[in-house]
């Protein structure tokens, strides 16, 4: 009965966010598409002048990108638009241009959104984050693997390039046949907006000026979502202790960003609210979080804190915690010393 109070209270605190606007969400589309494509141009302009010039558009465009992909993920989460379809256009759409196939996506990270925190669902659309003593246990070469993932220049050097370009070029095993044709949709796009831009402008210049774009875009990305989730005091529980409220505002964090940032991600800072309710559009998180009490109490993660979060590489079952793996070496020589 009590759980059911505590649900039934902030169902109905976040209940009057969840309502689209369709004047906002239309304004998001004018204020970020059409600045990401005269960027876009003004870039390869600018190409003819200074190439340092064209680095500092390519920075702005970018992080435009991040702001597409947010309205994207709001498509997903069917929260843009009242209107299923809407959303499914223009997430396939947006998918396009952030190499992201919409209903691929959309399955995985509702999945995600269902098991975040949860020690015994993991391994759909999240971070792979091991126990100490599933590390310990396994062999050298998997330790070694996992060592590479967690190293951050694989996961924010060659993972975003590799997840975006290649991971997402092929269909999920057991995949339907519509989220499959999706995928292959997605997929002509790219090619479509890639061989145009090239055939117009020419691959140097295109990989010029779409180049860093896309790198800095995709690192933003894998960056935001791994702060999300792995931070300081984050949350993980076995599955019969699991709970949905603490899993949003124990185990998704509360970035705290300068205005201009919230801004350019879309407000995805307020990660804890999203997981709380992945129907509330991305402009009504900051609201949300200002006029609710209960969401101001979580424990913010600033910019310089969230440097901190790279030194967590696995889970502490028996502390509750993130540790890295200096921990797990003293783990183990404290375990040889016992005779274990």
């Amino acid at each position: 009965m009590i759980e059911h109070n505590r649900k039934e209270s902030w169902r109905k605190m976040i209940a009057p966010y969840e309502r689209p606007n369709v004047k906002r969400s239309v304004w998001q589309m004018m204020n970020t598409f059409v600045p990401f494509f005269l960027l876009w141009y003004g870039a390869y302009w600018s190409l003819s002048v200074s190439y340092g010039l064209t680095l500092i558009l390519a920075v702005l465009a970018a992080g435009l990108l991040v702001r597409i992909f947010i309205i994207f993920h709001d498509c997903c989460h069917g929260s843009f638009f009242a209107n299923r379809t809407a959303n499914a256009v223009l997430g396939t759409l947006a998918g396009i241009l952030t190499c992201c196939p919409f209903d691929q996506w959309r399955h995985t990270h509702s999945i995600h959104h269902a098991t975040s925190g949860n020690l015994d669902r993991r391994g759909t659309g999240d971070i792979w984050t091991l126990t100490v003593e599933e590390y310990v246990a396994l062999p050298p070469f998997k330790r070694l693997a996992y060592r590479m993932y967690r190293n951050p220049l694989i996961m924010f050097g060659l993972g975003p390039s590799y997840v975006f370009l290649i991971q997402y070029r092929f269909n999920r095993k057991g995949a339907k046949m519509k989220e499959r044709l999706n995928t292959h949709m997605t997929n002509l796009g790219i090619a479509a907006f890639t061989g145009l831009l090239c055939w117009t402008i020419g691959w140097k210049p295109f990989l010029m000026v779409h180049g860093p774009i896309f790198l800095i875009a995709s690192l933003a990305g894998v960056w935001l979502f791994y702060i999300q989730h792995q931070f300081e005091g984050t949350y993980f529980e076995k599955d019969e202790k699991w709970d949905h409220m603490n899993a949003a505002l124990r185990g998704s964090s509360f970035y705290k960003l300068p205005k201009v940032l919230n801004w350019f991600t879309g407000n995805i800072g307020f990660h804890h609210i999203h997981h709380l309710s992945p129907r509330v559009p991305n402009y009504y998180l900051d609201r949300a979080h200002e006029e609710n009490t209960m969401f101001q109490d979580v424990t913010p993660v600033t910019l310089l804190s969230s440097l901190r979060s790279l030194n967590f590489r696995i889970w502490d079952e028996n502390r509750k915690k993130l540790v890295g793996f200096g921990y797990v070496r003293r783990f183990l020589t404290a375990r040889k010393a016992e005779g274990r």
